[in-house]
């Protein structure tokens, strides 16, 4: 059996990286010049690269291994699947086991009336079956000039062309004709960046009548449906105020309008429920779902849609719509053997009881390092607001993510990996993340804040 080894050193490692692999999000050309730091294995938090150095995995990957890295029961459940049924598809009146057990379990963790999965590879992939879903259920019920979807300025709902439409980050709709037609944008709940002299309640209020504001410039006969992340991820962690998210609730009830929640990230434990949704309380008619349905440990993604939207769809003729790895039936097995492992071993409730708050009190304490101006958490999902003035909330004296390029830097150089949106600093662990890791967590992060306070007065940027 051939079993990829890390038989060269570092650098040809590197060496190769840069001629061959092309990376996502990333200056390719500026990063074969520096050489990409390469993961060989890992274990619980832990990482370990090519040169044999422990990192601490702040970010559980990308938001997604969940349950830690190692579990063999996921290993064991891929292995016996591909030799009984390596491949199948679910087109054309057929179906397999895994897919049917995998949407049966996922109806039974899910808040009530979810009972319907389209399944995909990924969150991207999700949402824009979300796209035509949302369109398609419109029509069918012969309202066809509602199409119009309204999204967040700095969400995150992939980088497909549908994806990062949804999306509402500039850098990514500056590259390839984005967005696509009939998808518009609302400001985003950013208490610390953007509220001014208003309160938290205030402001929350404020930017979700932003939404009745955008129906009634657009006509409620247009619009589809709103998304949005209960928690904004890839934003920043942006946490909405308390009011927020009942105020949307309202506008989506009244004008008729499909709530779509985003738990790609926020979804399997993360916020100490199994959802965002369960988090918030909010009632959505489609949750786009990825990352922690396996823990990462294999590629699988899904639209999960209420009853009364899946009724009408199903009702409607054929959903010309799919992926050739939707459902796939080795994916499949292991997110279901992802969810056993969530649902038997109690990881939700533990991490809820005992080490989600013991993070958020070690992190919120980071608030009085003199670089913080805000520290967030919400369930294992944490970031740390830099400025050189915590009184006025004020931005430091250099591009936005200069200096949360600099603690990036610093905390991957002292085993932590914390992840740089702009000037935030945010975290996302393993929910199986134990005590004693959190308090290694929280030191190196604190080291790393010293370093970058040390680093920036130096360059003068911290007045």
């Amino acid at each position: 059996m051939n079993k990829i080894v890390n038989h060269l050193p570092t650098k040809d490692l590197q060496a190769l990286d840069a001629a061959h692999h092309m990376h996502p999000f990333t200056e390719n050309a500026e990063l074969a010049k520096k050489g990409v730091k390469i993961i060989t294995a890992a274990d619980g938090v832990m990482l370990t690269d090519s040169d044999g150095n422990q990192i601490l995995d702040g970010m559980a990957g990308l938001w997604c291994v969940n349950i830690g890295y190692g579990r063999k029961e996921l290993a064991d459940v891929a292995y016996a699947q591909m030799q009984q049924l390596p491949y199948y598809n679910t087109f054309f009146q057929t179906s397999h086991v895994p897919a049917i057990s995998l949407s049966a379990k996922l109806a039974e963790i899910s808040p009530e009336g979810f009972n319907h999965t389209f399944f995909a590879t990924g969150g991207s992939e999700a949402n824009d079956t979300n796209i035509r879903m949302v369109r398609h259920y419109w029509a069918a019920k012969d309202k066809p000039n509602k199409k119009t979807i309204i999204s967040r300025i700095n969400g995150y709902h992939g980088s497909t062309m549908g994806g990062a439409s949804l999306g509402g980050m500039k850098g990514m709709h500056a590259q390839g004709g984005l967005p696509i037609a009939n998808i518009t944008y609302i400001g985003q709940p950013d208490w610390y960046n953007e509220a001014g002299d208003l309160s938290p309640q205030e402001f929350g209020l404020l930017r979700a009548k932003e939404l009745e504001e955008k129906i009634h410039e657009l006509g409620e006969e247009n619009v589809a449906a709103f998304i949005a992340e209960p928690v904004q991820g890839a934003g920043g962690v942006i946490v909405p105020p308390e009011s927020y998210w009942p105020e949307i609730q309202r506008i989506c009830d009244e004008y008729d309008i499909l709530l779509i929640a985003d738990e790609v990230i926020c979804g399997f434990g993360r916020t100490g429920h199994w959802f965002g949704t369960d988090y918030y309380g909010i009632r959505p008619h489609i949750m786009t779902i990825a990352k922690g349905l396996s823990s990462g440990y294999a590629p699988i993604g899904g639209s999960m849609v209420c009853d009364e939207v899946a009724s009408v769809i199903n009702s409607a003729g054929d959903f010309a719509h799919g992926y050739t790895y939707g459902g796939h039936p080795v994916g499949a097995a292991v997110a279901l053997e992802n969810l056993r492992i969530i649902q038997e071993e109690n990881l939700i409730e533990k991490a809820a009881s005992d080490t989600m708050p013991y993070l958020a009190e070690k992190w919120h304490d980071l608030s009085n390092h003199p670089l913080i101006g805000e520290a967030n958490m919400v369930g294992f999902m944490g970031s740390l607001v830099m400025t050189p003035d915590k009184s006025s909330r004020a931005k430091f004296a250099a591009d936005v993510g200069t200096v949360g390029l600099i603690a990036r830097g610093h905390s991957f150089g002292n085993g932590l990996i914390m992840r740089h949106v702009g000037d935030r600093m945010i975290i996302s662990p393993p929910i199986t993340i134990s005590r004693s890791e959190i308090d290694t967590l929280i030191n190196l992060a604190s080291k790393s804040l010293d370093e970058t306070l040390a680093d920036i007065k130096d360059q003068g940027l911290y007045k």
